[in-house]
């Protein structure tokens, strides 16, 4: 038999990231993105591990891919030409928005513009009642007068999203129909599939988002596709969503939204299974590449998940401000701040970084492709965080006297400062961005990170995990083997999953067991006849969960349920569930108030494979460095001499002492003075506080 070969391939705002499996043993490598063409670096990256590995394209059995194409789309704007068809007297509904002010005192506030301008939303006169009971008839006649004047639009893609349709989805059904009889070859989605919930606006917009990167998504996998078998690679193709599980092509081409944040759920998939290894109950997972940086909390192996997000920020860390999409989602904080993150000073002669990002092209400006602002990688490299001829495993050389020159003109000269101490202080504020970034992602979820094991991944975190844990009070960090390229490999531990989410008003008071039981049987046959395109014959699991509030309270919070407390559906055990995980938030019950269940969640998965047992070492003699480099300490704020230790020759069970860096081909570990490491097992580098 075959051996089997997976491929990994997670497409960055900088680097694409490709990670072959193959029976056990892998390999990896980085290759900047293209941007006119994404599909042609991975084919770079496919060819380089293939010819590492020793095997043609045609040997590989699956490819996993994960993109931020879709995010992309979304934030630049770059869709394909789109119209709304909703419920007549809800046209403006997706630019009223919530009618909240994410930035209260702000006087020249300006909210994001929506998606589809006003010229592009037409109305029906229908109406479905909260119960799903039909209050005005759609006229049939109706929409096919409208298809008429779609038809002369010119439209690529339309999106129905009806007024409660996730009761009773009759009437967008009958759109659909007319839609695909007069107007052929238009894409259609529907808000009673794409997100079958209550609450209009993150309905309507999260369709919409759908209908507006659905050509543009078809096209890009369809071309993957066809160009991949061109290379020989004709094998299945699986896309990560960003609930941390993995669909079909075809499920990813019909509902492309769920994408939105395939890279970083990977990447919380592989720190989730790095956590299960080492036994770890409370992880920070810190994910930094060259674009942006994602936090996010794991709890017993599990990362948190979320309903809706934001996407497309105007105001960076502000809730409210982007644009909300209602899927299921690993929920998590992301920011600007990456290798690539852009550096200026601003009318308060502060150092600002980010979110504006140099990407792949140009890239910073010590690569020497025509970049000419700082960002933080020419911090890095000014500060000796980076060997300049080794950089990408020596694929990309890098100008120090470029980043020194950057660095100068757009901070030193300004604020009248050196160059390393220019540098410094980008470094400081990139750090201080991701530190407050974690803290108030904790603080909302009720977390203390003291008590928080970090586990930094990522081509740009492990340069900054050692600060950013001194910022944090956080006294260990892991750093696993092939945290370059994490999320590419978090695809290839992932599981094939989806998940159903459906609203359904229950008050506790009229909880009806029966209907419970009918309702999560039949969110579990949907659920599972999406796993099954992917795996038709693999065992597949099923998690549940509710969302549940107190009457009168605007939001739900999550429950979650073991599938005999869903089978047996006992309204005790409910409210019991209920009042624990209150109890968790916010610290009391309120005695005397109505509970409502609104939202039911299934989430059916295939099995993964168990976690291997981490092997004991015995401590090695201390390891020789291979050499020397100044290296600055950002807490003591002064250059210290560091060895360098090559990753590949540490003995398991090797322990060594900051300053250092220990470095290898996607990136290099920073050791400040405050911390020691330790080489576990399983290769992975553990850092805590000196003489901890």
């Amino acid at each position: 038999m075959a051996q089997a070969a997976r491929l990994g391939v997670d497409i960055g705002g900088t680097f694409t990231d490709v990670v072959l499996d193959l029976a056990g043993q892998r390999h990896s490598t980085k290759v900047l993105t293209t941007y006119s063409a994404p599909e042609e670096a991975i084919v770079q990256g496919l060819h380089r591990v293939c010819a590492l590995a020793g095997i043609a394209p045609s040997a590989l059995t699956q490819i996993i891919h994960g993109t931020t194409l879709a995010t992309n789309a979304l934030i630049e704007r770059r869709g394909a030409k789109t119209a709304l068809i909703t419920t007549q007297g809800f046209r403006d509904v997706i630019e009223m928005r919530s009618e909240s002010r994410f930035e209260q005192y702000d006087l020249n506030l300006t909210l994001p513009e929506p998606l589809l301008p006003r010229n592009r939303r037409y109305t029906v006169a229908e109406r479905i009642g909260a119960r799903g009971d039909v209050l005005i008839a759609l006229d049939r006649a109706e929409v096919e007068g409208l298809c008429e004047t779609l038809r002369a639009a010119g439209y690529q893609s339309i999106a129905v999203g009806l007024l409660h349709s996730y009761a009773n989805p009759a009437h967008e059904r009958l759109i659909r129909s007319v839609l695909e009889d007069r107007l052929p070859g238009v894409m259609i989605s529907l808000s009673s599939e794409v997100s079958p919930q209550m609450r209009e606006y993150e309905r309507f917009n999260t369709t919409v988002a759908n209908a507006y990167i659905k050509p543009l998504m078809k096209s890009y996998l369809d071309r993957l596709a066809e160009r991949l078998a061109a290379e020989g690679a004709a094998c299945p193709i699986f896309l990560m969503h960003s609930g941390g599980g993995i669909i079909s092509l075809q499920s990813a081409a019909e509902f492309p939204v769920r994408l939105v944040e395939s890279g970083p759920a990977g990447g919380a998939v592989f720190a989730a299974g790095i956590a299960a290894q080492h036994g770890l109950d409370k992880v920070l997972s810190f994910d930094m590449g060259g674009t942006t940086a994602k936090i996010c909390l794991i709890r017993n192996h599990t990362p948190k998940t979320a309903r809706v997000f934001e996407v497309a920020r105007s105001y960076r860390f502000k809730k409210g401000s982007g644009m909300p999409i209602s899927i299921p989602v690993i929920d998590m904080v992301e920011i600007g701040a990456g290798g690539g993150s852009l550096a200026r000073v601003d009318g308060m002669q502060q150092i600002r970084v980010g979110p504006e990002s140099a990407g792949s092209e140009p890239g910073p400006a010590c690569y020497g492709r025509g970049g000419e602002r700082p960002a933080v990688t020419d911090a890095d490299l000014i500060l000796g965080k980076l060997d300049p001829d080794n950089f990408a495993g020596g694929s990309i050389p890098l100008q120090v006297d470029a980043a020194a020159f950057a660095l100068d003109q757009a901070l030193g000269q300004p604020l009248g400062m050196p160059t390393i101490e220019a540098a410094w202080g980008l470094a400081e504020v990139v750090d201080e961005n991701m530190a407050n970034a974690a803290r108030v992602h904790a603080v909302e979820n009720g977390e203390d990170l003291s008590t928080y094991t970090m586990i930094a991944f990522g081509g740009a975190a492990p340069l900054h995990a050692g600060r950013l844990c001194e910022k944090l009070g956080v006294a260990r960090c892991l750093i696993p083997q092939g945290a370059g390229v994490g999320s590419a490999i978090g695809f290839l531990r992932a599981p094939f999953s989806f998940e159903s989410n459906r609203t359904h008003f229950m008050p506790h008071a009229g909880f009806d067991p029966q209907a419970v039981r009918d309702l999560f049987a039949d969110m579990v046959a949907e659920a599972t006849r999406f796993v099954r395109t992917c795996a038709p014959d693999a065992p597949i699991l099923a998690d549940f969960k509710v969302y549940m509030r107190y009457k009168g309270q605007g939001w739900e919070i999550p429950v979650p349920l073991t599938p005999a407390q869903a089978e047996q559906a006992d309204p005790a055990v409910f409210l019991a569930r209920f009042e624990q995980e209150y109890t968790t938030l916010f610290g009391r019950v309120v005695a005397g108030m109505a509970v409502e269940i609104t939202v039911w969640s299934v989430n059916a998965y295939t099995a993964t494979a168990a976690v291997d047992a981490l092997p004991l070492v015995t401590a090695q003699p201390a390891p020789t460095p291979s050499g020397q480099r100044q290296l600055f300490d950002a807490a003591l704020g002064d250059l210290h001499q560091a060895g360098i230790y090559d990753r590949a020759s540490l003995a398991h069970g090797a322990a060594l002492q900051g300053p250092a860096l220990i470095t290898e081909e996607e990136t290099t570990t920073v050791l400040p003075l405050s911390r020691q490491a330790r080489i576990l097992g399983d290769g992975s580098i553990d850092i805590t506080v000196q003489g901890g």
